[in-house]
């Protein structure tokens, strides 16, 4: 397996492959110096300074393992929806573990560690951390309440005396706060869990 780390921080990158040969792990290399041979990586080591497009169409068919190094628990899954990324990994996982996320994610399955799975699964903030759904609006709560009732945009529109074009709004706006796509999705949250309104 080889493994290409593309980090920001070049010291980081250095340890990482320190810490990898002494473990074990021969074929390492660090972007940006002799180590780099030109050979396409299996893994692709980076961070959220990196972490870009281009990058990814340079190694079109490498697997990706992003290192938290300081992400944003509510940029996380927007973070893992705009890139094609198959792993997540704090810098603090210990050695065995890492190594294991390496061999995880480069046959092809993901990996992701639990502080990154709360994130996700709080959908970027939108649950909080007592399980409720939060940030969303008065009117919003009104009109998850009316999904609810499974009621249609149009009579959602006309309870609420809104157009129909801002009841759709006010859903687009749900279904991105909540990274979902569908009402069923957003019914089968809503009854799982409390919903509190904010200003």
């Amino acid at each position: 397996m080889t493994i290409l780390i593309h980090l920001g921080n070049q010291l980081m990158a250095n340890a990482l492959y320190q810490l990898l040969v002494t473990h074990g792990q021969d074929d390492v290399m660090i972007t940006g110096t002799s180590h780099a041979n030109g050979s396409t990586p299996d893994v692709l080591l980076v961070d959220t300074t990196t972490l870009s497009h281009e990058l990814l169409a340079t190694y079109p068919d490498t697997k990706v393992l992003l290192m938290d190094t300081g992400i944003e628990p509510e940029k996380l899954p927007a973070t893992l929806l705009t890139y094609r990324i198959h792993g997540v990994l704090s810098p603090h996982t210990e050695i065995q573990l890492f190594k294991k996320a390496l061999t995880v994610v480069s046959e092809g399955q993901i990996w992701i560690d639990n502080a990154s799975v709360r994130a996700v699964l709080r959908d970027g903030g939108a649950i909080s951390h007592k399980g409720k759904i939060s940030h969303i609006t008065t009117r919003e709560h009104e009109v998850i309440a009316c999904i609810c009732q499974g009621l249609s945009n149009k009579e959602i529109a006309r309870r609420l005396a809104l157009s129909e074009y801002t009841v759709k709004t006010h859903l687009n706006r749900i279904f991105t706060k909540l990274n979902i796509t569908s009402r069923s999705k957003l019914m089968s949250l809503a009854l799982d869990r409390p919903l509190t309104a904010s200003a």
